[in-house]
C-alpha cells in the first residue's frame, strides 16, 4: 500500500485517480465496451470528468477539517453499535426525509424560500442524474419494434415503453421538466436578491449571485435548444449546442469550488442528528455548575477533541473546561470573570438577570416562559422578576 501511495503526489491525487478509473470502467460496462457511445456527448464526458477531479479534491479538503473528521469518526463509531441499530436507522431516515426530501429545513425560513429552494434542488438533482447517466453511457434507449423502445441501464434491459406514449414523453422531455423547475427556482431567488433590501447587504455576487447566474445560463441555453428543433425547424441548432456546451463545462468546473458544493455533501447532515440528538436519559450530560442537562456525552467529547487538534485552549483554572458548563452558566463565568468577581462570591453579589421575559412573536404579543423550555428555577426567576417591576411601576 505504501508502494502504491508512493506513486502519487498525494493521497488526494490518489483517490482522484481511482475515481477517474471507476468512472471510465462504468462507462465500458454501460456502454457495452463503448458499442453504444455516443460522439456528440464526448465534451460532456470530458468535463465531467474535470467536475470528478474538482469534487474528489474539495471533498478531501473538506473531510480533513477537525470538525468533519471529528464527526465523520463518531458516525463510524455510532454505526457499529448494535445497541444503538434502530436509534441510527430511526434517525437517518427522519433526516433524510425531512430535510433532503421535503427541504423542510428551508421551508422553516419562509414558503417562498421554501419552494424556491426545492425547484432548484429537484431540479438540480434531476438534471444531474439525466446528464450523467446519459454521458457515462449508463442508459441509453433501443428501439425494439417501430411503435416500441426500451431504456438499457448499464447494459441491462429495463423498462418498455410506447414510442409516442405519454410516459415516453416525459422521458424524452425529462431534462427540459428538470430545467424549468430550475429556471423558476433561481429566477425567484433572484427576484428575492433584488428586491429584499437586508438580503442585498449581506450578498456577495462572485459566491451568491454567480452560481445563479450560471444555473440561469445552463438551463436558459438548454430549453432554447428545444424552442430550436422543436419550433424552429432547428434554427442555429449546431451553434446553440455549442453555446450549451460552454455553459455546462463552466458550471461543471466551477461546482466543486463554490457555494454549490454544498449540494454533494448535504446528505452527510444526516450524521449530526444521528450522533448528536438530544433525548431525555439518552447520552445526557449535566451541566458541572447548574445541574442541568444540556447536551450529549459524545458532543461535549468531540467538542474538547476539535478544540484541542486546533490548540484552544478552553480549560478554567480547576480542570473543568467551558464545553461542561450549559450556555447559561458559560455566559454567567464569563461575565464574572469580565468583573474580577471570584466564583465563591456570595449569591446576592452575582451578577443580576437582565431577561425582562417579554420575547416578541411576530405578533406584537410576549411569549409564555414555558415557550422555550426553561428550567423550573429560571422560570421562578422571571417571574419574581416581572413581579418586582410592577411593583416598582405602582
Amino acid at each position: 500500500m505504501k508502494t502504491l501511495e508512493r506513486s502519487f503526489y498525494s493521497k488526494t491525487s490518489k483517490y482522484a485517480f481511482f475515481v477517474i478509473l471507476i468512472l471510465l470502467f462504468s462507462v465500458w460496462v454501460g456502454t457495452e465496451q463503448f458499442l453504444h457511445f455516443d460522439m456528440a456527448l464526448l465534451g460532456y464526458l470530458i468535463s465531467s470528468l474535470i467536475f470528478a477531479i474538482g469534487l474528489t479534491i474539495r471533498m478531501c479538503a473538506w473531510l480533513i477539517r477537525p470538525a468533519t473528521q471529528q464527526v465523520v469518526k463518531r458516525s463510524f463509531t455510532n454505526l457499529k453499535q448494535s445497541k444503538r441499530k434502530k436509534r441510527n436507522i430511526s434517525s437517518i431516515i427522519k433526516t433524510a426525509f425531512d430535510n433532503i426530501i421535503l427541504q423542510k429545513f428551508i421551508f422553516k425560513r419562509g414558503i417562498y424560500r421554501g419552494v424556491q429552494h426545492f425547484l432548484i434542488a429537484w431540479g438540480c438533482i434531476g438534471s444531474f442524474a439525466i446528464t450523467f447517466g446519459l454521458t457515462f453511457g449508463w442508459m441509453h434507449f433501443e428501439l425494439v419494434d417501430p411503435e416500441t423502445y426500451v431504456i438499457v441501464v448499464m447494459g441491462v434491459e429495463t423498462i418498455s415503453m410506447a414510442a409516442h406514449g405519454l410516459f415516453a414523453e416525459m422521458v424524452y422531455n425529462g431534462l427540459n421538466i428538470t430545467a424549468v423547475m430550475v429556471l423558476i427556482g433561481v429566477s425567484m431567488a433572484l427576484a428575492r436578491r433584488i428586491v429584499n433590501q437586508d438580503v442585498k447587504v449581506t450578498q456577495r455576487t462572485e459566491f451568491d449571485l454567480f452560481p445563479l447566474y450560471l444555473l440561469l445560463a445552463v438551463t436558459g441555453t438548454g430549453l432554447i435548444l428545444t424552442v430550436s428543433y422543436a419550433l424552429l425547424d432547428g434554427f442555429m441548432h449546431h451553434y446553440l449546442t455549442l453555446v450549451h456546451q460552454v455553459t455546462v463545462v463552466v458550471l461543471l468546473v466551477y461546482f466543486p469550488f463554490g457555494k454549490l458544493f454544498h449540494f454533494p455533501i448535504r446528505p452527510l447532515a444526516t450524521a449530526v442528528p444521528l450522533n448528536y440528538q438530544e433525548e431525555v436519559n439518552v447520552d445526557t450530560r449535566p451541566c458541572k455548575r447548574c445541574g442541568d442537562m444540556y447536551s450529549s456525552d459524545d458532543q461535549i467529547t468531540d467538542v474538547k477533541g476539535i478544540l484541542e487538534v486546533q490548540s484552544f485552549d478552553l480549560q478554567l483554572a480547576d480542570g473543568s473546561f467551558l464545553s461542561d458548563y450549559c450556555p447559561a452558566c458559560r455566559r454567567r463565568i464569563r461575565v464574572m470573570k469580565q468583573m474580577n468577581i471570584d466564583e465563591n462570591t456570595p449569591k446576592e453579589e452575582n451578577p443580576i438577570t437582565t431577561m425582562n421575559g417579554i420575547h416578541m412573536s411576530g405578533f406584537s404579543k410576549s411569549r409564555k416562559d414555558d415557550f422555550y423550555d426553561l428550567p423550573e428555577h429560571v422560570q421562578e426567576q422571571l417571574k419574581e422578576y416581572k413581579q418586582k417591576g410592577r411593583d416598582e411601576n405602582e
